[in-house]
């Protein structure tokens, strides 16, 4: 069963928003979570969650196993400071295993409150000097600048007195960890205070002093997500204490599948494995695959002329969980919007639900069928928990 899943030796930290995020991570094979409350971390759009909300993640967390990490690292003004004072007070009672931070006044609050603190990708932390520096502050550990290749990696790491992370998956920002004045700029929206609206997703006509249009509505700017599902074996030999994976504005059929992925890759990594995890990896948000700077810089082609989703799978609801069935496994579902085949793969999410499931056997009042027509009553065997009114949706391609 999923909920036993043995955690991986390099701790593979994932993002999550809400419950159904959290979950996914936790039951997938995530060693540890990070998030946010309130306003002061770098995804203020997301539907982060509350305070107050803190002990109950913190107890479910760690009866799993899991370690937690709060994102406390957005630029802190002066008149914040009392409320943050605040938030560090409530992780601490919580029991919040780590505080991601970027702000100097955030770090003194973790060391005035005694709590381990990680800085954030956000210090653009690329060399053993400042990795060291951090270090002398107090900090457990520094997620590195995305810009640093494989080899500098390595040579930080041997240098370095700290506990080195690095991004595997996800989103890449086209300016300088930490330094992205463009939303800002143009819409007073300051990615630096987790308000970003992304201008560097949209297109732009770029015309020289003499009139020529060197681009016209171009994407220049539009990076495709990091996925170093493929090299998972040259990042485990670089000695760094954690993989990262980027997104908390996901939803939680995203994080499940990418964490479950990048678990099994780290256990049992192999080169027949790839195209698998990348078939997978694909199957969710992305906007299409890069390597980022881990190889030198970047070369043409990274940019992305689409803007979103690349994905070619969509999920259709088909019905809605009416029982499930613990002792054998089994969950009864109103196909209530569509038909299922077997051999479909489902999605069943809830609020505190999300897996899928490669439909092995239809049974229709008891009886074994090969399909069931939209307005069936049916059951079917899942690896997981199921619960009353959870939705199930089926995979297509588009």
């Amino acid at each position: 069963m999923v909920e036993h899943i043995r955690r991986s030796r390099v701790e593979l930290l994932a993002p999550c928003h809400d419950w159904p995020t959290l979950v996914a991570a936790v039951l997938n094979g995530a060693n540890a979570v990070y998030f946010g409350v309130l306003k002061y971390n770098m995804r203020m759009a997301a539907k982060n969650f509350q305070a107050k909300d803190l002990p109950e993640i913190v107890n479910y967390c760690h009866s799993k196993k899991v370690k937690c990490y709060l994102t406390l690292n957005t630029i802190i003004y002066e008149d914040e400071l009392k409320s943050v004072e605040n938030v560090v007070k409530a992780a601490k009672i919580a029991g919040i295993d780590a505080l991601i931070v970027s702000d100097l006044s955030v770090i003194e609050l973790a060391r005035k409150y005694n709590i381990p603190f990680h800085v954030s990708t956000q210090v653009n932390v690329s060399n053993s000097e400042s990795a060291n520096f951090f270090a002398r502050l107090g900090a457990k550990r520094v997620i590195l600048a995305r810009e640093c290749t494989l080899k500098q990696i390595k040579s930080i790491v041997k240098n370095s007195k700290i506990g080195v992370e690095l991004f595997v998956h996800g989103a890449l920002c086209i300016s300088v960890s930490g330094r992205c004045f463009f939303s800002e700029s143009i819409y007073g929206k300051s990615a630096n205070r987790g308000e970003c609206l992304q201008p560097c997703r949209q297109k732009y006509t770029v015309i020289g002093e003499d009139g020529v249009f060197y681009y016209e509505d171009g994407r220049f700017l539009n990076s495709r997500d990091l996925c170093m599902i493929e090299y998972v074996d040259k990042l485990l030999k670089l000695g760094v204490v954690s993989f990262k994976i980027e997104g908390r504005m996901r939803d939680a059929d995203y994080v499940g599948t990418v964490v479950k992925c990048y678990h099994e890759a780290i256990d049992n990594f192999s080169k027949s494995g790839v195209s698998d995890w990348k078939r997978r990896l694909g199957s969710v948000f992305n906007r299409g695959f890069c390597t980022g700077f881990y190889f030198g810089s970047p070369k043409r082609g990274v940019e992305l002329s689409k803007r979103g989703n690349v994905s070619r799978i969509k999920r259709v609801v088909v019905g809605c969980v009416l029982n499930y069935y613990p002792k054998n496994g089994v969950v009864y579902v109103n196909l209530n919007h569509a038909g299922l085949n077997v051999g479909d793969e489902v999605l069943i999410e809830g609020k505190t639900t999300s897996f899928r499931e490669r439909i092995g056997s239809i049974y229709i009042e008891g009886v074994s069928s090969s399909s069931a027509k939209k307005g069936s009553k049916i059951t079917f065997k899942v690896s997981s928990k199921a619960r009353r009114n959870d939705q199930v949706y089926v995979f297509k391609k588009i």
